[in-house]
């Protein structure tokens, strides 16, 4: 078996498992990105770790920054073409989420909490096969 550290999953999943990551690498998928801009679509990170997160992702050769000879200085964030390679990865847990979790990326967390829970149950008739997760088995228990 290979060790941690000569296996690509494992080094990959260092790279790119921190908290926040792999979603500034999503957004910066779509194109440049300023630091406000990326601040403002990742709702509740706070300046400092997108500032690590950023960092961290450039010294790994994922991220390049463009700096540019401004006043007020302006710098852009942008996908490497390792960076790049991420996002067939992104593009399979969106697809693995909306398949397995039935999370639908058009909605956003707002329409779930304005949702009346009522008509969500009439929605969806195949609801009412899934067991309450409450009455499952502990892990190892047999029948």
């Amino acid at each position: 078996m290979a060790s941690q550290d000569s296996c690509p999953v494992c080094r990959t999943a260092d790279i790119v498992c921190g908290k926040w990551t792999l979603l500034v690498i999503r957004d910066l998928a779509e194109g440049r990105s300023r630091f406000c801009e990326l601040e403002r679509s990742l709702q509740g990170i706070s300046p400092r770790t997108l500032s690590l997160r950023l960092r961290a992702l450039e010294e790994e050769g994922i991220v390049e920054r463009q700096t540019y000879p401004e006043v007020p200085p302006r710098v852009e964030y942008a996908l490497t073409e390792k960076g790049s390679a991420l996002v067939p990865l992104i593009e399979s847990m969106r697809t693995y989420g909306m398949q397995w979790l039935e999370i639908d990326c058009n909605e956003s967390p707002a329409d779930d909490d304005a949702a009346d829970p009522a008509d969500h149950d009439a929605a969806d008739p195949s609801d009412d096969d899934v067991a309450d997760p409450t009455e499952r088995e502990p892990a190892g228990a047999t029948a």
